[in-house]
C-alpha cells in the first residue's frame, strides 16, 4: 500500500499568518480490499471517528468521474487546530479493524491544507468537485487566480465556490485550487474555455513545476450527516 503518513512534516510553503480555516483532503484507493469491506469501513468507522471530533464540521465523500486512480476522495471542512487535540489524537489510534483495512489499501494519501482564498457560496455538498493542486510561482498564481481566473470561472453557469489552499502537511503541490460545481456540464461551456485559455494563464501555467487535476462526483456525506 502506498501510504502518505499522518505524521508529515509541514510544507515550507505555509505560513504562520494563513487561515486557521482548513481542509484535510483524503485519496483512497481500496486494493486488495473489497467494495463492501471498504465501504463499511469507512461509512461506519473511519469517518464517523473524525467528524466526531470537535472543530471538524462536515465530511464528504466522492468517488472520481476522470477515469483516474485513486478512485475516492474524502474532504473534511475544519479548524486546523481539531488535527493537534487530544480528540483527534484518539480517532488516530486505529483500532485492530481498521489496521486491517488500511494495510491492504492500494493507497492512502492524505493531506491538511490552510485556507488562503474562497470565492462564491455553497449550500451542501456540491454534486462535483475538480481539485487542481499546483506547484510553481505562488506569488504569479495568486495574482492571477485572484484578478482573473476565479472571476472568470464563477461567471461560468453552475460554478458554485472555489477555495484556494497551501499545503501544510503531507504531499503533493504545494497549492491547491478546490472547485464546487454543479455538474461536468459546466466543461463543455464557452466561459470555461476562455478562463482556461487566456494569455495571463498561459504565463502562469509556465511557470508550473507539478500539477494534479481530479475530478470527482458526489457519493455521500462522511458519518451518515
Amino acid at each position: 500500500m502506498t501510504e502518505t503518513s499522518e505524521t508529515s512534516e509541514s510544507s515550507e510553503s505555509s505560513e504562520s499568518s494563513e487561515s486557521s480555516e482548513g481542509l484535510l483532503y483524503v485519496l483512497s484507493e481500496p486494493g486488495a480490499v473489497g467494495d463492501a469491506e471498504f465501504h463499511d469501513w469507512y461509512d461506519n468507522e473511519h469517518a464517523p471517528a473524525r467528524v466526531g471530533v470537535p472543530g471538524i464540521r462536515a465530511g464528504h465523500r466522492y468517488r472520481a468521474l476522470d477515469g483516474t486512480r485513486p478512485s475516492w476522495l474524502a474532504w473534511y471542512e475544519l479548524e486546523l487546530a481539531a488535527l493537534r487535540s487530544p480528540e483527534y489524537d484518539v480517532v488516530r489510534r486505529r483500532s485492530p479493524r481498521e489496521r486491517s483495512v488500511v494495510s491492504r489499501l492500494a493507497t492512502l494519501d492524505r493531506r491538511v491544507y490552510a485556507l488562503t482564498d474562497e470565492w462564491g457560496g455553497a449550500a451542501g455538498p456540491a454534486p462535483v468537485v475538480v481539485a487542481v493542486a499546483l506547484s510553481g510561482d505562488a506569488d504569479a498564481l495568486d495574482e492571477w487566480y485572484r484578478a482573473e481566473h476565479a472571476p472568470l470561472l464563477l461567471r461560468v453557469p453552475g460554478w458554485r465556490r472555489i477555495r484556494r489552499y497551501r499545503r501544510v502537511e503531507g504531499a503533493g503541490p504545494d497549492l491547491l485550487a478546490f472547485h464546487e460545481i454543479t455538474g461536468t456540464e459546466a466543461f463543455d461551456h464557452p466561459g470555461y474555455r476562455h478562463a482556461t485559455s487566456t494569455p495571463w494563464r498561459e504565463r502562469v501555467m509556465a511557470t508550473v513545476t507539478a500539477r494534479e487535476r481530479r475530478v470527482f462526483g458526489y457519493h455521500n456525506t462522511a458519518g451518515g450527516r
